[in-house]
């Protein structure tokens, strides 16, 4: 049955309004619901050097120079001396605990008796000047000795009054010949030196190990006002890595910190720790669950970076600008290895725009079941 033309005549009308309604979500398409803002879209007005805002698109031609810039968060993780394992003996230190005996076998003698040919002399402090005192010799610097030598050194003082005598001495480490273990192992607390001070990877051994449950951890050492660190990775791969330990050393083990936010059409929009050392843009996209399929742009991967003022420079290889966009095209071999080549930094955004074809898809979709829903109502 033909309907009359009275009635086709609004149902044309109701399909005409429909498609007007329409039309605009198919021009704006950054009215659709979404979780990254388009690649055009973010870019607008970079050009305009007063926008402060460097745009560098990464390809392995300009890669060799973005590999020079300077860091933009430098962290003290790579300072390590590496000076190897050379033993060294201990020394004696301020706040040690020495024992004293003297032998001797003359009648006479000012310090023994017949019955008994040796007197000790225990818990002898080391003063804060390096000094202990010994009776009729007065006050000896033995500081910065090995026990040997303060050894040589009580008994070359005391031969004018004991020709004869023999010394013998032993030392208990006092707070200045340890080494404080604070955290990131199994049994934090305070290693004494031994005779023949250890390495970092004994006294670690000492204290228990590295907690197992610690990210990517990173091994410091502060000593003597100073500050060293090291991966634990790096640590353990090279035996010139493994240095000998002073008394007052104080060693602490920490996990990775680092972090980068990940954003956008990825599959993980959150904050995102370094496991290992160095995190290409591949392995950091890997890590934030890859980009999402059906509405990622392959050619609108964005790393928004700032530096420090300091870092900014008109020429050589140095930003422009504090905030810099590095943009990825991974569509081609050449973004691709670029990608691989370029390091994400602590601090760093990582976003994945939008691409327009789904939003585009999704407004024809729109439009097919408008025109659908006044064909339904027309019939």
């Amino acid at each position: 049955m033909i309907a009359p033309a009275g009635m086709r005549r609004p149902a044309a009308l109701l399909r005409g309004l429909a498609v007007a309604l329409s039309l605009p979500l198919l021009a704006a398409g950054c009215a659709m619901p979404r979780s990254a803002a388009l690649q055009s879209e973010i870019l607008r007005g970079t050009e305009d050097p007063l926008n402060g805002v460097q745009v560098v698109p990464v390809t392995r031609a300009s890669l060799d120079e973005l590999l020079h810039w300077p860091a933009a968060h430098p962290e003290l993780r790579h300072n390590w001396r590496s000076t190897g394992a050379s033993p060294a003996a201990r020394t004696i230190r301020a706040g040690d605990l020495m024992s004293i005996s003297v032998w001797d076998s003359q009648p006479d003698s000012l310090l023994t008796t017949t019955e008994q040919r040796v007197v000790t002399m225990n818990d002898v402090a080391v003063s804060a000047s390096g000094r202990v005192f010994v009776p009729y010799v007065g006050e000896v610097r033995i500081a910065g000795m090995t026990t040997e030598q303060a050894r040589r050194e009580i008994q070359d003082r005391i031969a004018p009054i004991v020709p004869d005598g023999q010394v013998q001495l032993s030392m208990a480490p006092g707070a200045g010949n340890t080494i404080d273990v604070v955290t990131g192992v199994a049994r934090p607390g305070r290693v004494q030196l031994p005779e023949i001070s250890p390495t970092i990877l004994s006294v670690l051994a000492e204290a228990g190990g590295i907690a197992p449950n610690l990210r990517n951890p990173l091994v410091r050492v502060n000593r003597a006002g100073s500050a060293m660190a090291i991966p634990a990775r790096e640590l353990f791969a090279n035996p010139a890595n493994d240095i000998q330990m002073r008394g007052g050393d104080r060693v602490m083990v920490e996990e990775d910190h680092r972090n980068f936010v990940a954003l956008g059409a990825a599959g993980r929009q959150e904050v995102v720790y370094f496991e290992r050392e160095r995190i290409s843009v591949l392995d950091g996209i890997s890590s934030m669950g890859g980009l999402v399929s059906n509405r990622a742009n392959l050619e609108g991967v964005m790393i928004l970076r700032q530096y420090p003022a300091g870092a900014v420079r008109a020429d050589g290889p140095y930003p422009r600008q504090r905030e810099v966009i590095f943009t990825f095209d991974l569509t081609t071999a050449d973004g691709l290895f670029a990608a691989e080549g370029f390091q994400i930094e602590s601090g760093d955004v990582v976003l994945a725009t939008e691409s327009a074809l789904p939003m585009f898809a999704q407004a024809m979709a729109m439009l097919r079941a408008g025109s659908q829903t006044v064909d339904s109502l027309g019939n």
